[in-house]
């Protein structure tokens, strides 16, 4: 089974400029099918939190800051997300949304599977995912 982590891209600064380049071998355990961005959190506004049955995906704090919501079957964490290139890994089954987001945060997601509407790979329910993840199957 994957698991979660979090890590952080390398920045190169010496030229006048910060340069966070994502090496897809190397920070995404995937082949990347979709790529968006979240952007312009109203004040209290957090994402969805919810699992995927089937999707991965790779979170990189682009810019400002914000708080991931992780639960990989040990109850609920708090990540924060403080510097441009701090990232996590999300594979299938692992509970996760973004909360208390700056102003400015930018948070780019790379993703192993196109937008499906059905939303059919999606469990929102919180006690749901407990009952149905492999994670609290240990």
């Amino acid at each position: 089974m994957k698991e979660f982590r979090k890590f952080e891209l390398k920045t190169f600064n010496d030229r006048g400029y910060k340069l966070t380049p994502v090496e897809f071998k190397d920070a995404v355990p995937f082949e990347v099918k979709r790529v968006y961005f979240v952007r312009d959190f109203e004040v209290g506004a957090q994402t969805g939190e919810h699992i995927h049955k089937v999707e991965e995906e790779v979170f990189v704090q682009v810019k400002g800051t914000s708080t991931a919501v992780i639960d990989r079957g040990q109850g609920k964490e708090e990540i924060f997300m403080r510097e441009p290139g701090d990232a996590i890994y999300v594979p299938a089954y692992v509970w996760h949304g973004f909360k208390n987001a700056s102003p400015d945060c930018v948070i780019v997601a790379l993703s192993s599977t196109n937008y499906n509407p059905t939303r059919e790979d999606y469990v929102e329910d919180y006690e749901e995912f407990k009952k149905i993840s492999p994670y609290y199957q240990r």
